[in-house]
């Protein structure tokens, strides 16, 4: 209180003419006595401004102007920091690490510093992103699951809460200039419209400025972007690809940077949305694997294996895991699918690899600039595991998420129809690979993405350089660490300590330890840590050398796991291994060492306790209740003819729903253009005029296509009512389109979307922006509506 009322103090007397010189004086006296204490410490932020240097007459003639000078924060020269963070690639995948996509990048900041092969994340993408920017374990910060798949319970609500300050609110209280470009993946699913709130969207977290997608994934060639708070529209042509894109935004801001604020150090975030579904790239990329992956993902985690050793990457000691039993072997796939699967690699490999490249554009950029030599290039080279969400192998990957039975055949006819398997990878397909590519881009480890018990979910390569802080070095760094780790790590370099208080929020404890031991010392002894890892109710915890985990109800790479609905985790079979002699959790010391694995246990439900991790399983809450599923709390809307950009998560559902939607219109003589639509290639429906004719379509994921078309609509004003019948989500609809009242066509709709059509494909009026719905205007596309549209009400029956 004494602080506040000394600043109120200061304040009223700056504001009153007749406030005396020796006031004024005693005032800022209180001020620079408490600055040199709490205010002035970092514990408290943002810091106090400093008090005027002018003094204060009745009058400006017996006044003296003098300009108070900043106080530096920062130590001198303080660094500059560049944080990558690739998606959904595994510790197999890179040829850095031994694996066979290219990645020169990452082999040139390994070879300029050091590398980390004991490096772990969450094993999914929004809580390893909130762990990573704040320092704290994933639920201890409302992250327990992805953004869409949150929940009421205190770890699980999808929201970064204030009092776990990010490394980007700190540093740039400090004087860094922030800013973050990719995938964000850390704001409520349904708080990602125009109309917010944006409490929760990165330049609220921090980053002076924002550009990228705010989802867990984006098509790369017609992205849902954000430009800070603004929607952008990518450009419709055969050049663009987001990667590419991210990158020319970030040397973009390095050059103003330079240009305008060159003595402020710079904190720099950059999260491509590579390798996560959908696997979008260039056919020349694809073409450079060609035929590269043909003999399957048995062989690949054999020579991968194999290389590790050779590269001194792994202990001469570590085992190749098997593969579960549940997932098919290469030999198990029949050879009229095998050219479809092997290309799914050869598309996944040259979009994994051209995104490296544009890594390397930045890093050009800042040697260019003068600051190699004083920046700190923290690349971590997965946010989890490689995924198995693909399954067995998918046009449109959200048929996985959504649990939506097919076939390869349905999807190679669908494919065919389209142009064939050189589709794949461009515009049209939202394709992933199959999961036996996953867990072989996990080599030598078990399992993938979703899977918390095992590395092969959660141990991810990492490289640091820091030409005037690192000597290179290519002794691996093999201490245990996590991605809570990366924010100590800065504050330490800096020597910051962490604020007990930031814009007026209470900070919570952070859980991570400083790395920064390992700089010079590759064999320095690990300090001590305890982590405790959850995803799902896949769960594990690290103590002294040993892992104890549990595998838990989800088996990622099936469509429908053994058992699910009749987990309960007291029922769990806990593994334990010891990693000081078992590097790739390959022998299960369970039942030999029955009181070290009890030791663990406990441990872990201290830790669950305390880091808001429970109930265990809350993750999977949505997969065993969908009708829980976060949306938007109306069930009526009136739209105007440029209601645009809508995420889905925020929509009407009409795809779902029992819905009445009734368009007031102009028709002009000859009617084309999108009336609306909702989702994108990969999924979605849309109503559209073509020559004066409606049609409905409903996409269902590229391999069933419904809709009916009206006859042609006469010139005028027109009320069209379209009316959708179904019993739950997932179940069959029929969509009855009247024109004026009278029933003018009617779509039988076979099945429906259960969950979602995407994860940041939106819903439009007047136009298809973002990925077209429809095959019919896909060379038209975004389609905009040449007549006028008076309003659209949508209501939910």
């Amino acid at each position: 209180m004494k602080i506040f009322a000394l600043l109120l103090f200061l304040t009223v007397c700056i504001g009153i003419t007749g406030c005396n010189k020796n006031q004024q004086e005693g005032a800022a006296a209180g001020i620079n006595s408490e600055a040199s204490g709490e205010l002035q410490d970092g514990s408290v932020l943002p810091f106090p401004e400093p008090p005027s240097a002018s003094t204060y007459g009745e009058s400006i003639f017996d006044s003296e102007h003098k300009r108070r000078q900043a106080v530096n924060h920062l130590p001198a020269d303080a660094p500059n920091i560049l944080i990558v963070l690739m998606d959904d690639v595994g510790f197999g995948t890179s040829s850095t690490f031994g694996g066979e996509i290219n990645t020169p990048t990452l082999s040139r900041v390994y070879e300029q510093g050091i590398a980390y092969n004991e490096f772990h994340t969450t094993a999914i993408c929004s809580p390893t992103r909130a762990s990573l920017l704040t320092g704290r374990n994933h639920t201890r910060v409302g992250n327990g699951t992805i953004a869409e798949r949150a929940v009421d319970w205190d770890g699980y609500t999808g929201i970064i809460p204030k009092e776990a300050a990010t490394v980007a609110e700190v540093l740039k209280n400090y004087g860094y200039n922030t800013s973050a470009f990719g995938k964000w993946h850390n704001t409520p699913a349904n708080q990602t419209s125009a109309a917010g709130p944006f409490d929760y969207w990165p330049v609220n977290y921090g980053f002076q400025h924002f550009y990228g997608f705010l989802g867990g994934e984006t098509s790369q060639w017609e992205p849902a972007l954000i430009s800070d708070f603004t929607a952008v529209q990518a450009p419709h042509s055969e050049t663009y690809h987001l990667s590419a894109d991210l990158a020319d935004k970030a040397v973009l801001w390095l050059q103003d940077q330079q240009a305008y604020a060159a003595d402020k150090p710079f904190l720099l975030y950059f999260a491509p949305g590579a390798g996560h579904g959908p696997h979008h790239i260039f056919k020349e990329w694809a073409d450079k694997y060609k035929g590269k992956f043909n003999d399957g993902w048995d062989a690949y985690r054999e020579r991968v294996f194999k290389r590790q050793k050779e590269l001194d990457l792994i202990p001469a000691n570590a085992q190749l895991t098997p593969r579960d039993k549940t997932m098919p072997g290469w030999d198990e796939i029949p050879q009229s699918e095998r050219a479809f699967q092997s290309r799914l690699m050869e598309v996944f490999a040259g979009f994994v690899e051209h995104a490296d490249v544009q890594v390397g554009r930045i890093l050009d950029q800042i040697e260019a600039m003068g600051k190699k030599d004083n920046t700190i290039v923290i690349y971590i080279w997965g946010d989890n595991g490689s995924s198995a969400e693909g399954q067995n192998g998918s046009i449109s990957e959200l048929l996985a998420q959504n649990g939506i039975p097919n076939t390869i055949e349905q999807q190679i006819a669908a494919l065919n129809k389209i142009g064939g398997i050189e589709q794949l990878g461009l515009k049209i397909t939202e394709n992933m690979y199959h999961a036996g590519w996953a867990w072989a881009g996990n080599t030598p480890f078990k399992h993938t993405k979703l899977v918390a018990s095992h590395f092969g979910g959660t141990r991810n390569p990492m490289v640091i350089s820091w030409p005037k802080g690192i000597k290179p070095d290519k002794t691996p760094r093999s201490q245990f660490h996590h991605v809570n780790d990366i924010v100590p790590t800065i504050y330490d370099v800096l020597g910051i300590t962490p604020p007990k208080v930031v814009n007026g929020f209470d900070q919570m404890k952070i859980d991570g330890v400083s790395l920064k031991y390992t700089f010079a010392d590759g064999k320095a002894n690990p300090v001590a840590k305890t982590q405790f890892f959850d995803n799902n109710g896949s769960r594990g915890i690290y103590k002294d050398d040993w892992y104890a985990c549990a595998f838990g109800p989800l088996f990622p790479w099936l469509p429908a796991s053994p058992g699910f609905d009749k987990w309960r985790p007291e029922n769990d079979v806990w593994e334990l291994y010891n990693l000081k002699e078992d590097f790739s959790q390959f022998n299960d010391l369970a039942a030999k060492n029955p009181d070290k694995l009890k030791e663990l246990q406990a441990a872990y439900m201290v830790e669950a306790k305390d880091n808001k991790d429970l109930p265990i399983g809350a993750g999977i809450w949505l997969r065993l209740h969908p009708e829980d599923v976060i949306t938007s709390p109306y069930r009526n809307w009136t739209f105007s003819q440029f209601s645009r950009r809508m995420p889905e998560f925020s929509a009407p559902g009409l795809g779902k729903t029992k819905n009445k939607v009734v368009i007031d219109l102009d028709v002009p003589a000859s009617a084309n253009g999108v009336l609306y639509a909702l989702g994108g290639s990969g999924g979605g429906l849309t109503c559209f005029m073509e020559n004066g004719k409606l049609t409905y379509e409903y996409n269902m994921f590229l391999i069933e296509n419904y809709s009916a078309t009206t006859d042609k609509i006469a010139p005028g004003k027109h009320i069209i009512e379209i009316v959708t019948d179904m019993a739950k989500p997932g179940a069959p609809a029929t969509v009855t389109i009247s024109v004026d009242g009278k029933q003018a066509a009617v779509c039988n709709v076979g099945r429906t979307v259960p969950a979602a059509f995407s994860a940041t494909e939106t819903f439009d009026v007047g136009i298809d922006l973002g990925s077209p719905v429809s095959l019919k205007y896909h060379k038209k596309a975004p389609y905009e509506y040449n007549g006028k549209i008076h309003s659209v009400k949508v209501d939910l029956m």
